[in-house]
């Protein structure tokens, strides 16, 4: 079967499910969430689209929602089936994205942010490029930029430094860390978030790269045998968008309306939360302190040492972020040295941060 029949078929099989709800399609949104088995997609984003936005506009706005991994849609398909209309609202990591345009990477630059704060500062920045792009390359409108926790490292193998990744196969959370892996002497290896157990138990690679809530969440410490909480793999923004045709269908009040109760009610909480929980993230992984989430785990607690992050600011300001400039081109290097840029400049001098 051609690459182009299979997508057709996926396509309608995509339709008919979101259309098979009590609701006909046409009175309803179709919403296309990311992770169904994490605590973004459990705790904020199935309550907001399925309760909180239909109470809040007594039912004016109502929603059939699953997942795309439920649907078994490749993750870096969701943005391009949005902008083709195949469903109204999709949600997953801007990094899945890069493929189809390079200057998405740069919402994320590893080890710029240190905290949830820098990162809000970073993509308040970033907003209007990530609108343009969405538009240009998606056909979509940006609706909303929520973090996952820092990406850190799940090891099956002894690391106690930056230097022990050199000569090990680890899965990237996104392309921007994978080019700092490569530079650093690993082996960037390209595992799908739910095949990562698999591929630690099998030895197909030695670490891998997520949040330490997802990595909790998604039982890696099964797997793994220490944590190395270096962020290598920055925040991990997931973009909210909604096709451009059915946003620009919805009247100006319904606009204000979504973007509003969105804000408020969704995007707002998922940034408190992420400050809320990092330190417990990781004492949930470690024994490390008191988890509310479950059981403790017992992996080996690895923090960076200062030589470790001065390497680190290293590598991405002289090795990763010259190759990104080159690949997106000298327009989308401008428009980033002119906003988030000038955020990086900040972060990287004050106080000599990292």
């Amino acid at each position: 079967m051609s690459k182009l029949r299979s997508k057709k078929l996926l396509t309608l099989a995509v339709t008919s499910i979101l259309a098979s709800g009590s609701l006909h399609a046409s009175d309803t949104l179709s919403v296309v969430g990311s992770w169904s088995s994490l605590p973004l997609n459990k705790q904020f984003e199935t309550p907001f689209w399925t309760q909180i936005l239909p109470e809040a506009s007594n039912n004016e706005f109502q929603v059939q929602m699953t997942t795309h991994d439920q649907m078994g849609i490749g993750s870096g398909d969701v943005y391009r089936m949005l902008g083709d209309g195949v469903f109204n609202v999709g949600m997953t990591v801007a990094d899945y994205a890069v493929s189809d345009s390079p200057a998405l990477e740069s919402l994320d630059v590893p080890l710029i942010a240190t905290s949830v704060d820098e990162f809000k500062q970073v993509v308040d920045a970033g907003r209007p490029m990530v609108d343009s792009i969405y538009e240009q390359t998606f056909n979509s409108k940006v609706l909303a930029i929520a973090p996952y926790p820092p990406q850190v490292v799940f090891c099956k193998t002894e690391v106690a430094s930056l230097d022990d990744l050199s000569g090990k196969k680890i899965r990237a959370s996104g392309r921007m860390t994978a080019k700092f892996l490569e530079a650093l002497g690993a082996q960037s290896v390209n595992v799908s978030f739910g095949e990562v157990p698999g591929a630690l138990q099998k030895g197909l690679i030695d670490c891998a790269v997520t949040g330490a809530g997802s990595g909790y969440s998604a039982g890696w410490w099964e797997v793994s045998t220490h944590l190395y909480t270096l962020p290598i793999g920055g925040w991990d923004p997931v973009v909210t968008a909604m096709n451009l045709d059915k946003w620009n269908s919805l009247s100006a009040e319904q606009q204000t309306f979504l973007v509003d109760v969105l804000n408020r009610k969704f995007e707002q909480p998922v940034w408190e939360e992420a400050q809320a929980t990092i330190e417990e993230n990781v004492a949930c992984l470690t024994g490390n302190g008191p988890c509310s989430k479950g059981d403790t785990r017992n992996l080996t607690l690895v923090e960076p040492s200062e030589e470790d992050k001065a390497k680190a600011r290293q590598v991405v300001e002289n090795t990763v972020l010259p190759d990104w400039s080159k690949r997106a081109g000298a327009d989308w290097t401008q428009v980033w040295n002119d906003s988030i840029g000038k955020v990086v400049v900040y972060l990287l001098t004050r106080d000599n941060c990292l």
